[in-house]
């Protein structure tokens, strides 16, 4: 069941870097920016993602970031998701992360499971929310 809406953000895709995967194969790094919502408070994100596409078209990622508030309050991340191209450009992932962080503030975030909406449009925009997965 979904809970509270924990994050809302928009951001601008900063980059991109194809490498060699371990099979053989080529996935994509991405770097990302974002600014929002995060628990009530004024927020930015900085994400860096890879992802490959699957043999079926479809596309599987994982990824790292940092979320600091206006406040000095900062957490990390890693997640999963799988994901899709989207006609004209962009890409529309789904999937969960998982924070750590020592920040009384952000600290029930600890131990729980957000899932996510991520879209991406042929410009390089983004746009993320998550809930709280209970």
């Amino acid at each position: 069941m979904l809970g509270e809406l924990v994050a809302e953000y928009k951001g601008k895709i900063t980059g991109y870097r194809v490498v060699a995967s371990r099979d053989g194969g080529q996935r994509t790094e991405v770097s990302v920016q974002q600014s929002g919502k995060f628990l009530g408070l004024e927020a930015r994100e900085l994400v860096t993602y890879w992802s490959v596409v699957l043999p079926n078209g479809t596309l599987y990622g994982e990824g790292r970031g940092v979320v600091m508030t206006k406040d000095g309050d900062r957490a990390t991340f890693v997640g999963q998701g799988a994901g899709k191209f989207k006609p004209g450009g962009g890409v529309s992932y789904r999937g969960a992360v998982y924070y750590q962080t020592a920040s009384p503030k952000l600290a029930r975030l600890n131990g729980i499971a957000l899932v996510f909406e991520y879209e991406t449009d042929a410009n390089d925009n983004t746009t993320v929310k998550s809930w709280e997965w209970k």
